[in-house]
């Protein structure tokens, strides 16, 4: 008898619904076909052990197993219930009528229980446009899943629940999450805030610039100087994410397996920090079988590297083409895979090995010639990609111990939203812009005009700091953001001069 089941595949962050054919014949051998990795091949170990130990039988004929369409390599071992459901409706253990209406996916234990799959949200979305009624999967997932509308989603935690479904003697409840409401009442709601930083007020100035603008910053600095502390509070001064990007942030990390089974949908800006050890596959992307790295993780989020010379330079290297075009394309052989990447590079450095160059206190220790050997680990090209080049000097005991009361996150993020508004506004025909660091050189020249005297100050600086032509956009750009801060049309001295400011790294008290 052949029967028919569905499951689906994940590229990037896209599904492929993939059909599943089992055909039962007189012979003694199991045959799986369609291009199966070694998870999917080792399936059969996997099923016969669920069925015998929930009461079901193996077929002991020839089972012969194909995955549709033959030319994609299925991968992993979330088909496991997809060929169970299929074999047993091929051997008259399962009423076969209604299986065409349902993608069916989950890896089996040896007792028959599901455990959680990845890419839930993209294979949900598939089905929806591929028009099956339904989605059967394991219930670690199923409220990621319970994210689309018109599909009815069924979280199992045993293939007994599949069975019985399907032969009409027991009843699933399907998962509902209302998606708005969900969204909307953990939107904001962030561990940390920047009333709880003292001091520091040139810092927050200028992550509160970066925010508003969507531009990369660097923080240098001796140890203790709170580096770490003000990056990780920038979150929660970027305006809200919609409920697109929360959609397309949720299905990058439902694709990655790192959504927890009571999360339904990402509803805060990611952060991610990883270690300066990561490998340039793991920061970017990538691997046999390409999956997200931690620059997609970030997406529409903000991307923390800290203690930015420590990290491998070919790592480094492999992120300036993505931070350009805010997004990653994989290359294989036979396939290629897109993955989105617009984020926030915060990089933290100290400014020598020692950590107290320039300090106002404390002396470096350091030879000559070891800062700028220091600082020539991070390339010009990759500097130049930073807009922000931030001091940051440690907090005195005054700021410290006073009573005074900081600046709350939510009305930094009020200013910053503001002049999100007015780039919107600025950019309406162009859906794909959001902030003023995603601005071509074309639209620089367009948008950010500035007078003769701004030009005179601009070409000193050029000058004087030697600067490259994309640092000259770069402090344009920025410069933008400033006036759209204070809400002004024009780009004034002041916010030239304050956009100047903000390049450290090219003064000449950084050529060590």
């Amino acid at each position: 008898m052949l029967v028919k089941t569905f499951g689906s595949a994940v590229y990037g962050i896209q599904a492929i619904t993939i059909t599943v054919e089992v055909n039962i014949a007189s012979g003694t051998k199991y045959f799986i076909v369609g291009l199966p990795d070694v998870a999917v091949k080792e399936s059969y170990f996997r099923i016969e052990s669920a069925l015998k130990n929930c009461g079901f039988r193996m077929p002991r004929q020839q089972v012969v197993v194909n995955m549709a369409p033959a030319d994609i390599k299925k991968e992993g071992s979330s088909y496991d219930l997809t060929i169970a459901t299929g074999v047993l409706a091929a051997s008259g253990q399962i009423e076969p009528e209604t299986l065409d209406k349902f993608i069916i996916m989950g890896e089996l234990s040896l007792d028959g229980s599901l455990q959680p799959i990845k890419g839930a949200l993209p294979i949900a979305i598939q089905a929806r446009k591929d028009g099956f009624k339904g989605f059967i999967l394991p219930k670690q997932n199923a409220r990621e899943a319970a994210i689309v509308n018109d599909l009815e989603v069924y979280g199992v935690e045993s293939i007994k629940d599949v069975v019985g479904f399907f032969n009409g003697t027991s009843e699933l409840k399907p998962e509902i999450v209302n998606t708005r409401e969900e969204f909307y009442d953990s939107l904001c709601n962030y561990d940390s805030d920047f009333s709880e930083v003292k001091g520091q007020e040139n810092i927050k100035r200028a992550l509160e610039i970066a925010a508003a603008g969507g531009h990369n910053v660097i923080l240098i600095g001796p140890p203790g100087a709170g580096k770490t502390m003000l990056a990780r509070r920038l979150p929660s001064i970027l305006p809200p994410l919609s409920l697109y990007e929360s959609l397309e942030t949720t299905k990058i990390h439902s694709v990655a397996g790192k959504l927890a089974a009571a999360d339904a949908l990402v509803t805060i800006r990611p952060f991610r920090s990883p270690h300066h050890t990561i490998s340039d596959v793991a920061l970017v992307g990538g691997g046999s079988n390409p999956a997200p790295g931690e620059i997609s993780l970030a997406h529409n989020g903000v991307l923390f590297l800290d203690e930015l010379p420590e990290f491998k330079r070919s790592a480094l290297e492999v992120m300036r083409q993505p931070l350009e075009e805010r997004r990653v394309t994989i290359s294989r052989a036979k396939f290629t895979v897109d993955y989105p990447s617009s984020f926030m590079l915060v990089a933290s450095m100290n400014p020598c090995p020692c950590g107290y160059y320039n300090h106002p206190e404390k002396e470096c220790i350091c030879p000559p010639g070891m800062v700028q050997k220091y600082l020539s680990k991070i390339s010009g090209p990759l500097l130049d990609r930073i807009d922000l080049h931030v001091e940051v000097t440690p907090v005195n005991f005054s700021e410290l111990s006073s009573d005074r009361p900081a600046e709350k996150s939510e009305l930094i993020r009020e200013r910053v939203i503001r002049a999100r508004e007015i780039q919107v506004e600025r950019f309406g025909n162009r859906p794909d812009l959001h902030a003023n660091a995603q601005m071509s050189p074309q639209m620089v020249r367009d948008q950010c005009k500035i007078n003769a005297a701004g030009q005179t100050l601009l070409k000193k600086a050029m000058e004087k700091l030697g600067l490259s032509a994309r640092a000259y956009d770069r402090i344009l750009k920025v410069s933008r953001t400033i006036a759209d801060l204070s809400g002004s049309e024009e780009i004034k001295l002041e916010h030239l001069a304050e956009a100047i400011h903000f390049r450290s790294l090219d003064r000449e008290g950084w050529a060590g």
